[in-house]
């Protein structure tokens, strides 16, 4: 709707509205202005439009909008602007003669944070990221609100030189060096984090509340303590011992107590995932069989784990590539508001990259993750693999785990706050009696704490059965496995007084 023209009084030129797909028109017998928003294909998805007196509305699918001018840009680069409105854009642009990117908030100042959370990942592709907000007091709060959002040195901050308001006050004024000056003079505006210690007597007299949430596993629980936001904490045992069973059962208590959790399955498609969470939830493995599942019942299971909206599941189209998965936690903290991030597992990350030193690649891949849960202030799960032990016994026998056995790199032990060893003899087909149906050994898993950064108990932590029929972990409060290890074959009368009841 209309044709691009020049806005003299605004000093926008020709090619600038050419460029930037701006027009002018006459609508309801008064002359509008009229931003064209653009989506992935290029096709113009909604239009705000400016009538007189800046009255603004907005025209078409709003859903698809995104940031102004997104389009005109390829995807990352060394630097992007970001204004408050389309004409600070439009002038920021000109100003830069059409050569950097430069994109605006559809909403203004108020709509700034959700606005840039929505878009994040892709501007996350930046090396720098540049606030060139109105100098009032609505654009520079939301300019507090907005730089948390982004990597720590990541964001800066430009400040146009008084009484100018916005970038299209200096255009106006003539002032376009300037324009360009305040984008290369933009600081880091964060603290540094340096504080006097002398200062912090309020702060540590203050008791707080560490515990973000519990696990489902008495055990572990009365060990950790529960777990805390900013922690990492590794999973690890043999091949085949059902890491990701548990970490899955972990992931779905802690949704159950409302939280939102970010499930990073690197081995399996979020079909896989989902089903899993879903068996989980109908107390049967639906990724193997449905049988005797209705359909009121299978909707039911959606309904209480994927239908809620806090599961976010990470399709990797087989890409795993390090910095990639690192933005895709960050905008499951950020964007999505997940609390709780899984990632299964680190081998799969680090055989994904180029560079052949294993050990180097583990080392960073750990630093950035422990960063990262600290800076996102979430929780990470995060499972590894084992090397094999020394002797004959191997974990798949049951042998025991300890934290030299982690493959790789010391780094796995030095940053994580916890490690948790599974510990699984898969050959071991001796039958024990629990609450009235016989099982055989090699389904239960014994917990074992490695390190623990938060109290520094350390030892077994509990016994995990696996139930075939309901797909389902249950914890045991004794040993079942004390009389077995003398290799006696046949059942026992092991059982659990109080029962178990799936959480």
């Amino acid at each position: 709707m209309g044709e691009p023209t020049d806005w003299p009084s605004r000093g926008i030129t020709l090619e600038s509205a050419k460029k930037w797909g701006f027009t002018r028109s006459e609508l309801g017998g008064q002359v509008v202005r009229i931003f064209n928003y653009r989506n992935a294909h290029q096709q113009v998805a909604a239009q705000k439009v400016r009538f007189q007196k800046k009255d603004f509305r907005f025209l078409g699918d709003t859903g698809e909008v995104g940031l102004y001018g997104m389009h005109l840009w390829k995807n990352g680069g060394k630097r992007i602007v970001i204004t408050e409105g389309e004409i600070d854009a439009i002038s920021v642009s000109q100003a830069q003669g059409h050569k950097w990117p430069v994109v605006s908030i559809p909403t203004g100042a108020k709509g700034a944070k959700k606005t840039l959370r929505k878009n994040l990942e892709w501007l996350n592709q930046f090396e720098e990221v540049v606030l060139m907000f109105d100098m009032d007091e609505p654009g520079q709060e939301a300019v507090k609100e907005c730089y948390d959002l982004f990597v720590p040195g990541r964001c800066k901050v430009a400040t146009l030189p008084a009484p100018y308001k916005d970038a299209n006050d200096m255009l106006k004024a003539g002032l376009v060096k300037e324009i360009v000056d305040a984008i290369w003079q933009a600081k880091v505006v964060r603290p540094d984090g340096i504080v006097n210690g002398a200062e912090m007597f309020d702060l540590i007299n203050t008791e707080d509340d560490l515990v973000a949430q519990s696990l489902p596993f008495v055990g572990l629980q009365t060990m950790m303590r529960g777990v805390r936001l900013g922690e990492l904490i590794t999973v690890t045992a043999g091949s085949g011992i059902g890491k990701s069973a548990v970490v899955r059962e972990i992931a779905y208590h802690l949704h159950a107590m409302g939280e939102t959790v970010g499930m990073m399955m690197l081995e399996e498609n979020t079909k896989r995932t989902g089903l899993g969470l879903m068996g989980i939830a109908a107390n049967k493995p639906l990724h193997i069989d449905r049988t005797g599942v209705t359909p009121e019942q299978f909707k039911e299971a959606f309904d209480l784990t994927l239908g809620t909206g806090r599961f976010f599941l990470y399709d990797h189209f087989g890409s795993t590539a390090i910095e990639n998965l690192l933005n895709k936690v960050r905008y499951l903290a950020k964007g999505c508001g997940a609390r709780f991030i899984v990632i299964d597992h680190l081998s799969i990350v680090i055989s994904g990259q180029e560079d052949g030193d294993e050990r180097r690649m583990i080392d960073n891949a750990m630093t950035a993750l422990k960063a990262l849960a600290m800076e996102c202030n979430v929780c990470i799960f995060l499972i590894s693999h084992l090397k094999r032990p020394s002797g004959d016994k191997g974990h798949e026998q049951g042998a025991e785990t300890a934290l030299a056995q982690l493959r790789g790199s010391h780094a796995i032990a030095q940053l994580s706050d916890f490690v948790i060893g599974l510990e699984r003899n898969q050959q071991n087909v001796n039958t024990i009696r629990y609450n009235g149906k016989l099982y055989t050994i090699n389904n239960v898993t014994i917990l074992r704490i490695l390190k623990n950064r938060f109290t520094g108990e350390t030892g077994p932590a509990g016994w995990l059965l696996f139930d075939k029929e309901t797909g389902r972990l249950y914890e045991l409060m004794e040993d079942p496995l004390a009389e077995k290890d003398s290799g006696s074959t046949g059942g026992s009368d092991f059982e659990e007084d109080d029962g178990d009841v799936p959480f």
